[in-house]
Order: C-alpha cells, then structure tokens, then sequence
C-alpha cells in the first residue's frame, strides 16, 4: 500500500475555519469520490504550545492506494480533476507539499 501525503496551506486572506469547514465539508466529499481511494484522512492544524514553532502548513491530507498503478489510475479520472480543481477555491498551491510514501510501523 502507498500513501500520498499532502501538506497544505490555505488560500491568503481565508480564515483558518473557513478553510478548515470548507476543506471537511465541500472538498473533502469531492475528493472521498476518486476511484481506487482505499482511504482519505484530513489532519487540521491545532495551536501549539508555547515552546514548539508553529507549523509552515495548516493541514495534511493522506490518501491511501493499493499501489502506485492504482494512484496512476485515480489521477486520470474526472473525479481527481474535479478535487484538483476545486482546490484553488481554498488552497495555495505555491504552499503546498506532496510526496509519496510507503508506511513502516516502528513496533
């Protein structure tokens, strides 16, 4: 299985909750839709304590796929061009980091 990991900042002048309800609720819907997802987590910004930076990102999303033939597949279909269009309506993508991952478990 492999995961594609998406850091993500909102759009300059949008409120955090705007971008956070915005994100869960009309995008997040869009994007469950894509064909082959095995499966879509949203990670949302909280505050920091005082001693830790806060983060360059304001979420992160993890979408799962059986393998890399598979996310191929989803990133030719209508649905993931209408979850990459939709993102201009809350992401900056000039913000935004992406990279592929294959998950070990430290036990």
């Amino acid at each position: 299985m492999i995961k594609l990991v998406y850091c993500v900042t909102r759009r300059r002048g949008m409120a955090l909750e705007e971008f956070s309800r915005y994100w869960r609720e009309v995008h997040g819907p869009i994007g469950r839709r894509i064909p082959g997802l095995r499966r879509l987590v949203q990670s949302y910004r909280v505050p920091c304590p005082p001693d830790m930076a806060s983060p360059e990102f304001d979420g992160m999303a993890e979408l799962w796929f059986d393998d890399l033939a598979a996310l191929e597949a989803a990133r030719r279909s209508p649905e993931w061009q209408a979850s990459s269009a939709d993102e201009a309506n809350f992401i900056d993508k000039a913000r935004t980091a992406l990279f592929l991952t294959e998950e070990q478990e430290i036990q």
